[in-house]
C-alpha cells in the first residue's frame, strides 16, 4: 500500500475505493492508524479534514436514501445557527426527517424521524437536501427545551428574514403536535433584533418572572448621535440590562475599560445598568438579578390620585 494515499477532500464510500486505488484492506488499516475516519457504515472522510456537521451531512448523503431530509439542529447548523448543546459539541448527532409512510433512518450516529414534509419545507443546499429556515425555526420551536427554542428562533429570524406573521401562520400546520404548545407560547416571543443565544435566555427570563419584556439592541444618543448600545432596556424607565459573556481571561484590558466607561456614563445620566453573567440562570443568581430589574422597574410615581378614606367611601 501507498504510504501517502491521495484521500479526496470530500466523503467516500466502498463504492469509490477502486477509483482511489484502495482495497477494503488498506482502507481498515488507514482507519486503525487513525488517518481515516469512519462517519458511518459505508461513509469515510480524510481524518485531516475539519470535524465539521457540515462535512458529516455531506457522508450521510452519501449513505441516506433519497426521501431524508437533514432536519432539527443539523440543519440549524448548515443555516448559520448553532442549536447544539455543550454536550453534544464533540460529536453532534445527525439529524434527518423522512415523510410521513417512509421508515426512518437506522444508521450509526444518525438521529432519524419521521415528519409531515410538504415539498415547501425542503429545499438543497450544496446538494445536500435540508429543510428551510422556516420550517427548521418550527421544529426546533418544538423539540428543543424552552430557552434555547427562543433563541434559535431568534437566530433563524434574524438571519433569515423571517416575519413574525410568516412564523405565526405556518405554525397553525403544527396542531396536535408534540411541542406545539411550547412553539405557539414562544412564537410571539420571538425577535430577530436579539444578537446571542444569551441575550435571548435574559429576555425569557425576565418575561417567565412576569415583568415586561425588554427591547433589545437600543441605541443611546449623545447629542444626537448614536453612541451606546444597550442589548436589553426599558426606555422610559432608563433601565438597561446587559449579558456579560466574557470570561476574566477572555477580556482584554481595552474591552474592560470601555465596558466600565460605558455602564458609569449611563449611571452617571439616570440609567439603571444589571449586568447578567455566564452561571446566572439559574437559583440564586437567577433570583438575585430578577430581583433588581423588578425593582429597578418599580415606578415611584402614578399620575392616580390618592384617595381619602371618605373620598373612598363615596367612591363605592
Amino acid at each position: 500500500m501507498d504510504a501517502s494515499p491521495r484521500l479526496p477532500d470530500t466523503p467516500f464510500c466502498l463504492v469509490d475505493l477502486p477509483q482511489l486505488g484502495l482495497s477494503r484492506h488498506a482502507l481498515d488499516q488507514l482507519i486503525r492508524q487513525g488517518r481515516v475516519r469512519r462517519v458511518t457504515t459505508n461513509a469515510y472522510v480524510d481524518a485531516r479534514l475539519p470535524w465539521t456537521v457540515e462535512l458529516r451531512a455531506r457522508a450521510m448523503i452519501r449513505v441516506l436514501r433519497p426521501h431524508e431530509v437533514l432536519c432539527d439542529r443539523t440543519a440549524a447548523w448548515i443555516w448559520g445557527v448553532d442549536a447544539y448543546s455543550w454536550s453534544d459539541l464533540d460529536q453532534p448527532p445527525i439529524e434527518t426527517a423522512a415523510r410521513i409512510g417512509r421508515n426512518s433512518c437506522k444508521r450509526q450516529a444518525v438521529s432519524g424521524h419521521t415528519r409531515d414534509l410538504a415539498d415547501r419545507d425542503v429545499t438543497v443546499v450544496g446538494g445536500v437536501p435540508v429543510t428551510t429556515p422556516l420550517r427548521t425555526a418550527l421544529d426546533l420551536g418544538c423539540i428543543l427545551e424552552r430557552r434555547d427554542a427562543l433563541a434559535a428562533l431568534d437566530a433563524l429570524r434574524r438571519l433569515h428574514g423571517i416575519e413574525l406573521g410568516e412564523l405565526s401562520a405556518a405554525a397553525t400546520r403544527f396542531r396536535g403536535r408534540r411541542g406545539v404548545v411550547q412553539l405557539r407560547e414562544l412564537v410571539p416571543l420571538s425577535d430577530p433584533r436579539a444578537e446571542s443565544q444569551r441575550e435571548s435566555w435574559t429576555r425569557l427570563a425576565i418575561v417567565d418572572a412576569g415583568l415586561p419584556s425588554p427591547e433589545p439592541q437600543v441605541w443611546i444618543e449623545v447629542d444626537g448621535v448614536p453612541v451606546y448600545r444597550l442589548d436589553l432596556a426599558y426606555r422610559r424607565r432608563r433601565v438597561a440590562v446587559e449579558y456579560d459573556g466574557w470570561d476574566a481571561h477572555e477580556r482584554n484590558e481595552q474591552q474592560r475599560r470601555h465596558d466600565e466607561e460605558r455602564r458609569a456614563w449611563l449611571r452617571a445620566h439616570g440609567w439603571v445598568v444589571i449586568v447578567v453573567r455566564k452561571g446566572d440562570f439559574t437559583g440564586e443568581a437567577l433570583a438575585r438579578w430578577l430581583g433588581e430589574v423588578r425593582e429597578a422597574l418599580r415606578s415611584p410615581y402614578s399620575n392616580r390620585r390618592r384617595l381619602e378614606r371618605g373620598d373612598r367611601l363615596r367612591d363605592a
